[in-house]
């Protein structure tokens, strides 16, 4: 497939015309039905599974309620990609949430969600699955003991690397190794779901008598124990970052989402079953990492294939990630929010190899910085409030353009369930117990401002600018991308 050039009208003062199709930008069309489902469950299947259960619990306080908080978890994440899968039909553009906030509510709240994922939430998120991944790869090395953190942030910097060059390599060798790896962590989570179903038939049901004793009942309890649910099943909407990738977008995104993500909640409750008849709660409570205490109790020898198959679940999240996460920069770039460089598609390989490279370069900055342990309800927090903003816009498109063209239509109480969901994510935390870092993001979220007037919408361009891009542009073989000729 060819590729188009640049746009060189304002796409920002002609960004609400929701039916111009003509402008599109698109890379191969590489991603079918299988590597769409592989999209969607790899990167949904990182670390959260194996770690996130004892703090769902510890804020739920019993069994019972904490696998409600998973089910429920896993049915609005599936509204949530359903009423995408619209969006996705109506534009079909990628980006995700980025490309729907411009169309539908303009340039200036499009540049702030891409200004703070692009620079914090995409790059956090990596480096915080990839130091997972380095954790768990370099476990075995260290038994006994920790690992070093010199040792753990140099594996998770050459995890990020390695992603770097397969990603700009080829789209098909990434989805080849999401589809590989993605069959792998299902393995590995059915493995933990057989053998809890042996302990079950064995009678070890004592984890599962007075279920719902001693539950929570505090708002930001709850909202916080969504939070870490969620960030497990974070990625149900990585398709939508690459709608001009998929081979027939309008068959294949709300097909692969029915498949992917009932999928992995159907594994997620069977897992945390399998975790809790193994364990009693206060020993899942105790441990620090949920799928390690529950191999040595029930593979014995065979424990260590518990963290090679986190390892190779991380890593295969990892590239989901990073696959996605490259694509928001290249869109706003594309779009004239960002640099023109990030914009540019390498010319053998049709990869947008210079976002990609920017997108590793910020994660290893995250890396290098430090660790994550407060960045799952940081992230979801950010997450929901751009989340909740989309969604609206969808409620906005299905009540005052009903007449535009989509070939799949979600039912409007799905979409005004997230909306709620979404609001509720968003204030419950900052209601039952406000914290000064929540404060801090919304900062950070506003000082795009000042890059906002002056190189958006006043359009000032320094002119060594000029010349570093003519001269990257040479060193990495990329060119702007050229008209479809359809």
């Amino acid at each position: 497939s060819t590729m188009r050039e640049r746009n060189t009208s304002d796409p920002l003062h002609s960004s609400t015309d929701l039916t111009e199709g003509k402008e599109k930008l698109r890379l191969k069309r590489e991603v079918g039905l299988i590597s769409g489902v592989s999209l969607i469950a790899g990167t949904m299947i990182g670390s959260g599974i194996f770690m996130s259960p004892e703090w769902v619990l510890h804020h739920m306080g019993n069994p019972a309620s904490s696998l409600l908080i998973w089910a429920a978890c896993g049915l609005l994440a599936t509204f949530g990609a359903l009423s995408y899968a619209e969006l996705g039909t109506i534009i079909k553009e990628s980006g995700g949430e980025y490309i729907y906030i411009l169309r539908i509510f303009g340039s200036f709240p499009a540049f702030l969600f891409a200004y703070t994922s692009v620079i914090l939430v995409r790059p956090a998120g990596l480096a915080a699955v990839c130091l997972s991944f380095a954790e768990y790869a370099i476990a075995p090395f260290y038994p006994g003991c920790s690992s070093p953190q010199v040792a753990i942030k140099c594996t998770a910097a050459a995890c990020i690397l390695i992603l770097t060059i397969i990603n700009c390599l080829n789209v098909r060798l990434a989805t080849s190794v999401m589809n590989i790896f993605t069959a792998a962590k299902l393995l590995a989570l059915l493995v933990i779901v057989v053998g809890g179903l042996v302990l079950l038939a064995k009678g070890q049901t004592q984890s599962f008598q007075n279920g719902f004793q001693g539950t929570t009942a505090g708002i930001g309890a709850v909202g916080v124990a969504f939070y870490q649910g969620l960030w497990s099943y974070d990625g149900w909407n990585n398709l939508n970052y690459v709608t001009e990738e998929l081979k027939k977008p309008e068959v294949t995104l709300p097909r692969a989402v029915m498949i992917a993500i009932p999928l992995v909640t159907c594994l997620y409750l069977l897992v945390n079953v399998s975790y809790l008849a193994a364990m009693t709660p206060s020993e899942l409570l105790s441990s620090g990492a949920v799928a390690v205490t529950w191999g040595d109790k029930v593979l014995g020898s065979w424990a260590w294939l518990i963290s090679l198959s986190v390892a190779l679940s991380t890593f295969g999240s990892s590239n989901g990630t990073f696959f996605s996460g490259g694509r928001v920069c290249y869109i706003a770039a594309r779009e004239g929010h960002m640099p023109d460089i990030l914009s540019m598609a390498h010319v053998r390989c049709l990869t947008p190899s210079p976002a990609l490279m920017f997108t590793s370069a910020m994660s290893l900055i995250m890396i290098i910085s430090g660790s994550f342990t407060s960045i799952v309800n940081f992230f979801s927090f950010m997450a929901w409030l751009f989340y909740g903003m989309t969604i609206s816009g969808l409620l906005y498109l299905k009540i005052k353009k009903p007449e535009l063209p989509r070939s799949y239509k979600v039912p409007i109480i799905i979409p005004i369930i997230v909306l709620m969901a979404a609001v509720y994510l968003v204030l419950a935390p900052i209601i039952d117990r406000p914290q000064i870092e929540i404060l801090y993001i919304i900062l950070f979220i506003f000082s795009g401002v000042i890059f906002y007037f002056p190189l958006v919408r006043f359009k000032y361009h320094p002119r060594f600018l000029a010349r570093v891009t003519l001269h990257l542009q040479l060193l990495l073989e990329v060119a702007p991308t050229t008209k479809d000729a359809n």
